[in-house]
């Protein structure tokens, strides 16, 4: 039995977490009631149901603030709390019982026990439909997929999660991407997936990921984590909360350095987290801050023929990130009545990212007159030739041997604001408990966005070296000249929800959320980018839960949600203007916003065994987009590309999970079937060698959605030798997938893949733990991502200087590594 109690909250929801061997989410335990302790890295899911206070049930006092923390029991049965909308604080929960949807949580001892910098490593391991893709080379700056739904770092990249932290909105303003790398891992508390309701306005088509931070209520002690290891990888990390009186106060900082495995890929990572908390008996605020300032090396896909020489190789480098961030939130929750309890934030973010990516360039000697340059290498192209800022013709300085690139650069600012009002009712319904809860929220964002482009040569090594000619506008019909423009998000939403027992077994839940969008686009050179868009909906959600047995739960729902066209997007969306890396943009029809139809149904339960608590879920989902947007690559110009509406798509399938929880064993595996697949016939232009001569592939309705494995299947375990030494293992299988531009599926699948994991630890002290882990520990070679590229845009260095022959490009994975630590907590 463990003998510490770790507690904290899920935005909305008090949690209780037991020592070693459960995750306890329980609605109306006082955060005070539960003591921490730090270091403690062993915390399981779990699942267990307690009903939310009402009226009537509100115990007459609380007990005293900083009590001693509830005895562990042995197989206790498992709570979790459901977060029911997108607030910051403690208050609002809903019993997991009454969710018409699945829930996955992933608490601060799973994510400790990946011993990775980067939360999205352990949503990967624990939540059954979530697998990550790393289209940038750079682990740090993962794609996470959840149902075929991703929230990804890259800009350009449709987007189709809603992210929150401390119920702040971190999809950045301008693409609505998300920069995980910005989450400082060892301050969080908890990720909860969160499916089926509309609360969490714009975005959350597949759903939402709601991060929960430390602070000082909850986590009261010090803790010195350091991690060394392969490619150069060293990590530390330190923590510290304590609570005085009223009063409370957490810190983390963290720092990673990590050389990459292939070549320059680099990663060097910077955060800081802090919360200062204030609260009373019928009270509680939060002010937490956190700075970031992180750089990456991202070597993006590389040639099948190139990886088959070397698997650390790169192609057109460099291709470097910058991210920063800081920002501010402060949070409160005021408990007005027995039965109405008022929460709100407010909070500020200031986001800068600088890219450098070196690629093939479509500027060349004209065909005309070799001493000057053409855009496309053809005088005949309109805007040819490529014209300097004040109109004048660019020379060409490069010898006729040189392989010319590109060096596009950009800049992005942004600066988000935003507040949340929220109020929830626990008054009882004609006798019948029921929960209520209405809110609004409003953010706004600003952003600067910067892009040029620096012509160059390419290497053997394929490194793009400058030579100081920058392009100016080309005109007609594409433009990559310099790009200034200002975009204007304001985003508004409105949103109600309802709870109501009809039985003591069976709940209903209803309500809905509108959400409103305007988007001011500003051009700062010219007017080719002005526009002013505006969005709007309402998005319904319906669903029950009955409790067969005290042991078993049904639950079903349908729910909607929409996606409002992000800036970027928006300002390239016609496909005979495309654009050069996302980031050289031109003035575009508006696209329509996506709608996104969800309904799920499923089982869950526990049951008591001989061996320990044996939790399971299994469930089905339906969502069917109206209008989905896919980036197109441009079938003439390598490089270049565009946003389009492309109809209905569809993504089904099944999840199911099964834990086994006992003092020395914990278990768990799960499966996840994601059928991913377009629903109207579509004409494409694509990279795809089976292309026709317009460049042109013809998708069919029943056409599987690229870079969607169907089959994922997860499995871990661990093992508590004596008391003090642990050892356990995870596994991960993950089915084919397609090409991304292969919409038509004519092209082989890129191969599924297995890798296979092992971590143990030693606890020499109180004070002191060693651990240590190896991972792909089959030294398996795979690839995550895989897409097509122009064969004969750069010359095949390693062959000679020949064409490439295999059009197949891919991200390659981490081969065989091995990393030990030791921690210290205080």
């Amino acid at each position: 039995m463990s003998r510490h109690v770790v507690g904290w909250g899920l935005m909305g929801v008090r949690v209780l977490v037991v020592g070693t061997i459960s995750l306890c989410l329980v609605p109306g335990i006082d955060r005070a009631e539960a003591q921490t302790a730090p270091g403690d890295s062993e915390v399981l899911p779990a699942i267990e149901v307690v009903a939310p206070p009402t009226a009537s049930a509100r115990p007459a006092a609380r007990p005293p603030r900083g009590g001693a923390a509830p005895r562990a029991t042995r197989n206790v049965r498992r709570v979790f709390v459901y977060p029911t909308a997108p607030t910051p604080t403690v208050g609002s929960g809903m019993d997991v019982d009454k969710v018409p949807a699945a829930v996955n949580a992933v608490g601060a001892g799973q994510i400790a026990r990946t011993g990775s910098p980067n939360i999205a490593d352990a949503l990967q391991q624990q939540v059954p439909g979530i697998v990550l893709s790393d289209t940038t080379g750079n682990p740090f700056m993962p794609d996470v997929q959840f149902r075929g739904f991703v929230a990804s770092p890259v800009s350009g990249t449709p987007q189709g999660l809603a992210v929150y932290q401390n119920g702040m909105r971190i999809n950045e303003a301008f693409g609505d991407t998300v920069n995980w790398d910005l989450i400082p891992t060892a301050a969080i508390r908890s990720v909860t997936v969160v499916t089926n309701n509309p609360a969490f306005g714009l975005n959350a088509l597949g759903g939402a990921v709601n991060v929960q931070m430390k602070d000082g209520f909850n986590y009261k002690g010090t803790e010195i984590n350091t991690m060394g290891g392969s490619f150069g990888r060293i990590q530390s990390s330190a923590q510290h909360g304590k609570q005085i009186d009223n009063f409370s106060v957490y810190g983390a900082l963290e720092g990673v350095r990590d050389n990459g495995y292939r070549n320059f890929s680099e990663s060097a990572i910077r955060r800081f987290y802090g919360d200062v908390g204030y609260r009373t008996d019928s009270s509680e605020f939060h002010l937490n801050v956190g700075l970031a300032k992180n750089n990456f090396g991202a070597a993006a896909a590389v040639p099948v023929e190139l990886l088959q020489r070397y698997w650390g190789a790169t192609y057109t480098t460099p291709q470097t990130t910058d991210n920063r961030v800081a920002y501010a939130n402060l949070t409160g929750k005021v408990e007005a009545t027995p039965t109405w309890t008022i929460e709100g934030s407010a909070r500020v973010r200031a986001f800068r990212q600088k890219t450098v990516d070196g690629n093939p360039t479509e500027t060349g000697p004209c065909d005309a007159d070799s001493t000057l340059l053409c855009f496309n290498e053809d005088d005949t192209t309109p805007g040819a030739p490529a014209n300097g800022l004040n109109g004048v013709q660019l020379a060409n300085p490069f010898p006729d041997t040189a392989v010319l690139g590109q060096i596009d650069r950009t800049t992005t600012r942004s600066t988000t604001t935003g507040a949340t009002l929220q109020a929830t009712n626990t008054d009882q319904l004609f006798g019948h408990n029921n929960q209520f809860m209405v809110g609004a929220s409003f953010d706004s964002g600003v952003t600067r966005f910067g892009a040029s482009a620096e012509l160059g040569t390419i290497g053997p090594n394929y490194v793009v070296s400058g030579s100081g000619i920058f392009l100016g506008r080309s005109g007609e019909p594409v433009s990559i000249g310099p790009v200034s423009l200002r975009a204007t998000n304001r985003y508004t939403g409105i949103y109600a929800l309802d709870t109501f027992d009809v039985t003591d077994a069976f709940s209903i839940s209803g309500g809905g959320r509108f959400n409103y969008a305007n988007i001011v686009l500003q051009d700062l050179i010219g007017t080719d980018l002005n526009g002013n868009h505006t969005f709007s909906r309402f998005n319904p959600m319906i669903g029950g839960t009955y409790k067969i047995t005290p042991e078993l739960t049904a639950y079903a729902g349908y729910s909607e949600a929409n996606r409002a066209p992000t800036p970027l997007e928006l300002s390239c969306s016609d496909p005979a203007r495309p654009c050069i890396a996302a980031a050289f943009l031109i003035a575009d029809p508006p696209l329509q916003q996506v709608v996104s139809r969800t309904v799920e149904a499923g089982f869950r339960g526990t049951k008591e065994l001989n061996i320990g608590t044996l939790g399971w879920k299994v469930g089905a989902f339906r969502a069917t987009n109206a209008d989905d947007i896919l980036a197109i690559p441009s079938p003439e110009l390598q490089g270049f590309g565009y946003f389009q509406n492309v109809g209905r798509t569809r993504r089904q399938g099944i999840e199911a999970q099964v834990n086994l929880t006992s003092k020395t064993l914990q278990l768990y595996a799960s499966y996840a079937l994601v059928d991913a697949r377009f629903l109207d016939p579509l004409t494409l232009t694509s990279n795809s060698p089976f292309a026709d001569a317009d460049g042109n592939i013809q998708v069919l309705p029943g056409n599987r959605i690229p870079a969607i494995p169907r089959n994922r299947v997860k499995v871990g375990i661990d093992y508590s030798v004596t008391d003090a030494f642990k050892v356990g293992g995870d596994a991960l299988f993950v089915g084919s997938q397609y090409f991304v531009g292969d919409e038509s599926n004519q092209a082989a699948r890129l191969p599924g893949y297995s890798v296979f994991n092992l971590h143990a630890s030693y606890q020499i002290n109180k004070t002191f733990q060693l651990y240590g882990r190896i991972d792909n520990i089959l030294d398996h070679r795979y690839a995550v991502y895989g897409t097509f590229f122009e064969r004969d845009d750069i010359p095949n260095f390693a062959n000679g200087g020949a064409d490439f022959t295999d059009a197949r490009s891919v991200s390659p994975a981490r081969p065989r590594a091995f990393y030990a630590g030791l921690k210290a907590t205080f």
